[in-house]
């Protein structure tokens, strides 16, 4: 009782509430900045054009109007830009998980002979590459032009964010627990499944998030590397769409009135783009959010 009368009459220093007050303000601005172009964007995407050219739309829809989403799912194009964006976020990260995985495990360990040689030339390909131009040969001689392996993969590895994970490795699995096992009797492959994977769920995580954005937004490889339309990605035709619209605008004669609400479509189609590619990517993060923030500490740290 004496203990529990003691700590309510603790009381917080004057300091501390004013730290904790300022650092909420300070919070809460920032969530402001971050939050109000999203809420923006997504208002401006449902209002109606007038208001988005004149600029009357600052928070909230005005006029609700679809007309945007209509458009852009009116198109026969846009389910198969959307279907090819999955199989290329799906097949494209798990590809890189197993090539960064097999790559940083390695390069973790102590006992691997010549382990700084070989993090120095996997860094080196950070800084210096052959180019567009050799590589689009190299594709094209490999007979992979126009296919959905030259988009999965190109780029099959981050050196980046193996280093990431490499450091996650050292720092967060104790070499004690490598010898344990080995006179155990577990081979290094063992080692893997059974010890370095099952603990290395939060920097899988930040992995899974960088590499599926990464492939997900991706707009140049594919604009590159295919053109035949049914292996466009989601990108590519929501691009399309926009092209398409801005040129209706500026086509043949058209009344000042016909000019004007074209001009507002477009707006209109802008910001529905980018609800439109965005919002899958907006799913999948509360599924890694609890693993996100520790994996990039912890990955973050030189190993």
């Amino acid at each position: 009782m004496i203990i529990e009368k003691s700590r309510k009459e603790i009381k917080e220093p004057f300091g501390d509430k004013v730290f904790n007050a300022v650092n909420y303000v300070f919070l809460a601005f920032f969530f402001l900045i971050v939050a109000y172009p999203l809420l923006y964007v997504l208002s401006a995407s449902f209002s109606d054009s007038n208001a988005v050219v004149s600029g009357k739309v600052w928070f909230l829809p005005i006029g609700f109007n679809i007309e945007a989403y209509k458009t852009i799912f009116s198109e026969d194009s846009i389910m198969t830009g959307y279907m090819n964006s999955f199989i290329y976020t799906i097949f494209g990260t798990i590809v890189n998980l197993i090539l960064t995985t097999l790559t940083a495990y390695p390069l973790s360990r102590k006992k691997l002979f010549g382990g700084k040689v070989f993090t120095w030339i996997f860094m080196f390909t950070m800084f210096f590459s052959g180019g567009l131009i050799p590589q689009y040969i190299l594709v094209r001689n490999l007979g992979l032009l126009n296919t959905r392996y030259a988009i999965i993969l190109l780029g099959g590895i981050s050196i980046y964010n193996m280093i990431v994970m490499r450091s996650f490795m050292t720092s967060s699995i104790p070499e004690d627990l490598y010898e344990a096992a080995s006179l155990d009797g577990c081979s290094d492959i063992g080692i893997l499944f059974r010890i370095v994977l099952p603990l290395s769920k939060p920097i899988i995580a930040v992995m899974v998030l960088y590499y599926a954005v990464g492939h997900w937004n991706d707009f140049f490889t594919p604009l590159i590397y295919t053109s035949n339309p049914d292996l466009k990605s989601l990108q590519l035709v929501l691009r399309e769409i926009l092209i398409q619209n801005k040129m209706e605008t500026h086509m043949g004669t058209q009344s000042m009135a016909s000019v004007i609400n074209r001009m507002g479509m477009y707006e209109l189609l802008r910001y529905a783009v980018i609800v439109v590619a965005s919002v899958p990517v907006l799913c999948i993060y509360p599924f890694v959010q609890k693993h996100f923030v520790k994996g990039v500490m912890i990955g973050s740290i030189k190993g």
